[in-house]
């Protein structure tokens, strides 16, 4: 099946019934992600026969006929790639939501994952990613930036004061600003650096103990305590509490941003990133979905 699949890559044209019958197609807005899938696949086989009559007569000798293509899609299944999958996943959203493409920056969350696993995403044109540790990111990306200069490095997970000098060196945007101590050493990194990294200000949106971010009623003075650097503003960053429907989460966030002329918000997950989106993210950060869960 695997050698069919690229038969019909590399071959021909179907008749004309052949075309119209498989554009017939009902409408499920719920359909699931492998569905998805497989529908675009079948489009894509009938735009390659659409380029080339010789295929239809391939097709009738072979007896492949309608009630074979979802057996052809199902072999072709490999040639989506996740990356795929997770930009036809934003655009629906952004349709959804009435935004523009290029509002919504896609972070591929490579922390824990090794080069090798990287490179596929680089190499299908991918370039910004995002990494949880310092020291794990100093190991993996000097060389990956070498080869593809291009690259952009945005720190997602909580930040140590002390390795403030190493991030600002490292990184393009810190989305873990959440304290006025980690505030003063990134400041003092960059002047020393020369270098003005974009921060978004973490918040703790869910009021959870356990999490970094800044307490929601101390958000107007530290963002005021911020303009007051030249540290420039990204914008707001949340991680809502596990296991609760997000979505009031990111409007809430949303809002805090909106009361003190905020644009950038950095929220949603593989798990949420499509609620994220039409709540107004301009940043997501996509891991498991991109590269499969973490062993």
């Amino acid at each position: 099946m695997a050698l069919l699949a690229r038969d019909l890559l590399q071959s021909g044209e179907a008749r004309a019934p052949f075309v119209r019958a498989k554009m017939i197609m009902p409408v499920n807005k719920a359909r699931p992600a492998r569905q998805i899938r497989q529908r675009a696949l079948k489009r894509i086989v009938i735009a390659r026969i659409a380029q080339q009559p010789q295929l239809g007569q391939h097709l009738l000798r072979r007896g492949l006929v309608l009630r074979h293509m979802h057996v052809i899609a199902r072999a072709m299944d490999s040639a989506v790639s996740p990356l795929d999958e997770v930009h036809e996943k934003i655009a629906k959203a952004a349709r959804i939501a009435r935004r523009e493409l290029d509002e919504i920056t896609l972070i591929a969350v490579s922390k824990t994952h090794p080069a090798e696993r990287i490179e596929p995403l680089l190499g299908q044109g991918h370039r910004v990613f995002g990494e949880n540790r310092v020291q794990e990111a100093q190991q993996k990306w000097p060389a990956l930036r070498e080869a593809f200069p291009d690259a952009q490095l945005h720190l997602i997970g909580q930040l140590q004061s002390n390795k403030a000098d190493d991030a600002v060196e490292l990184f393009d945007a810190i989305h873990s600003l959440d304290r006025p101590s980690l505030l003063k050493a990134l400041a003092k990194a960059m002047d020393k650096a020369g270098k003005q990294v974009p921060c978004f200000v973490q918040v703790n949106i869910g009021d959870e103990d356990q999490k970094g971010g800044c307490p929601i009623a101390e958000l107007p003075a530290f963002l005021g305590a911020i303009r007051e650097t030249d540290i420039p503003l990204g914008g707001l960053m949340c991680i809502p509490p596990a296991d609760i429907e997000p979505a009031p989460f990111f409007a809430f966030l949303d809002k805090l941003a909106r009361d003190n002329g905020i644009n950038g918000l950095s929220m949603g997950m593989s798990s949420d990133y499509e609620t994220a989106i039409m709540q107004g993210a301009t940043h997501i950060r996509v891991g498991t979905a991109l590269f499969g869960a973490r062993g």
